[in-house]
């Protein structure tokens, strides 16, 4: 028999490397920044909803708009805006018109916008049928602009909906660099190791100052 110095050496390894198997199969993060132009501007729709030309446009079934973004090799995440929202209007004109956060989103990202107060119906993942103002009372939405992003896997889960299908919520305006770092940080599947959104934020913009600072120095500019 195996002695129990032996037994938990073995185990360690076996642990470090299905560590190292997990980290492996997590996609890298981003930069901490890119280049923010040529800008990248929203469009009006007749709803009165700012778009994204690359916002997915379905028959919104939940549970299929999630299985085209796990087919595509994306995340999948709902984005509840409304009408005359300004924090929705700052999202699309100042955070997404950064093209380094637009690339990012939109080669990782499978979106499905929504109105809060809107009538058409949507398919929930546990296949009941709704207008999406209720769909949002359903779900708890409370605020525009309002990212609700997604499990990686869903299968085995049933007829379930709602928060045990989540990941996180970015709820209202935000900057640029913290809009980029959440949807980092869901891709790159951080919370895995770490659930704090805030840690890994902080180390972010510290990185990023601390890269801009040495870009400064370089340039010899302020």
């Amino acid at each position: 028999m195996l002695s129990i110095a032996i037994r938990a050496l073995l185990y360690a390894v076996a642990v470090m490397a299905a560590t190292e198997v997990a980290a492996a199969e997590r996609p890298s993060l981003p930069p901490p920044w890119g280049p923010e132009t040529p800008r990248v501007e929203p469009v009006l729709a007749e709803d009165g909803l700012y778009q994204q030309s690359w916002f997915v446009h379905s028959f919104l079934d939940l549970k299929e708009d999630y299985a085209e973004a796990e087919l595509a090799g994306k995340r999948f995440a709902v984005l509840f805006e409304q009408r005359g929202c300004i924090y929705c209007a700052r999202m699309h004109k100042e955070v997404l018109a950064h093209r380094f956060v637009n690339d990012y989103v939109r080669d990782n990202f499978h979106i499905v916008q929504l109105n809060l107060w809107g009538s058409r119906e949507v398919v929930d993942f546990d296949g009941t049928k709704l207008p999406e103002k209720r769909l949002a009372e359903r779900w708890g939405v409370l605020y525009t602009p309002t990212v609700v992003f997604f499990k990686d896997a869903l299968s085995g889960l049933g007829r379930q909906w709602g928060p045990p299908l989540e990941v996180a919520r970015l709820p209202l305006g935000f900057e640029a660099d913290t809009f980029y770092d959440i949807f980092a940080w869901v891709r790159a599947k951080v919370y895995e190791h770490d659930p704090s959104f805030q840690r890994f934020h902080v180390a972010r913009h510290n990185e990023r100052e601390a890269l801009k600072k040495a870009n400064a120095a370089r340039t010899g500019t302020r």
